[in-house]
């Protein structure tokens, strides 16, 4: 089945590659999911990926560190992130490269829209990490951004739980699913699928963004064959 999608960037929590309690990195997570990006790769899909870092690092300016400071931590923890997702990718022979908006030398190439281009077109995974290099954004607004500049066609944003509520499902069984949401009723809701400057950036330009559970096997290849899972922001109902 052809794919629906021809170039996606896919955001992933810290989380998605930790263990059960979110935390640290699991070899089991990271292989399953370096298979599952293979069989996207394999539909002759452009994937590019923004990794968080919460499972190495999370709260650090909550616990006095000063908040930029505490914001370049982050971004350095998500260069740990793609640099282990970057590893699981090439044992599974998945071409792949690192590209960081901080310069780290010998770990990653520093990030620049045209050679990241030219890394999609030559059929290699692209992880972009650091955000996007300045402090006081999100890797949400760094997802977005980057989703723009490369010129993707939709934003994936891999969850723990399979769409948008209304409320926590993990706390409250009614919560009321969302199949489809305008970008502004998720700013008027201040419902959390994204921060608002992300998802702000996201309906200047018409990004459409689909919300799915991550730790669901085939999840990705099924929204890559245009399957109307999760929820879906802005673009058109399904």
């Amino acid at each position: 089945m052809e794919p629906h999608y021809r170039r996606v960037l896919l955001k992933l929590s810290g989380e998605a590659l930790g263990g059960e309690e979110g935390s640290g990195l699991a070899p089991d997570r990271l292989e399953a999911l370096a298979r599952e990006l293979a069989e996207a790769r394999a539909l002759g899909v452009e994937l590019a990926l923004v990794v968080g870092g919460g499972n190495i690092l999370r709260g650090a300016s909550a616990r006095g560190i000063d908040r930029v400071r505490a914001d370049y931590m982050g971004m350095l923890a998500t260069l740990i992130n793609a640099l282990a997702l970057e590893d699981a990718l090439r044992r599974v022979g998945v071409p792949v490269r690192v590209l960081s908006a901080l310069r780290v030398e010998g770990v990653g190439e520093p990030y620049h829209r045209e050679r990241a281009l030219e890394h999609l077109s030559a059929g290699r995974i692209l992880i972009l990490a650091c955000g996007t290099g300045n402090p006081f954004f999100t890797t949400d607004t760094a997802a977005t951004l980057r989703a723009l500049e490369i010129g993707a066609q939709i934003l994936f944003k891999a969850t723990k739980v399979d769409g948008v509520y209304d409320d926590d499902p993990l706390r409250n069984p009614r919560a009321r699913k969302y199949d489809y949401l305008s970008y502004e009723e998720v700013l008027a809701r201040g419902l959390k699928v994204m921060d608002a400057t992300a998802i702000t950036l996201a309906r200047e330009h018409g990004l459409p963004v689909r919300v799915f559970n991550m730790l669901k096997s085939g999840q990705i290849k099924r929204a890559l064959q245009g399957e109307n899972i999760g929820t879906l922001v802005g673009g058109e109902k399904a």
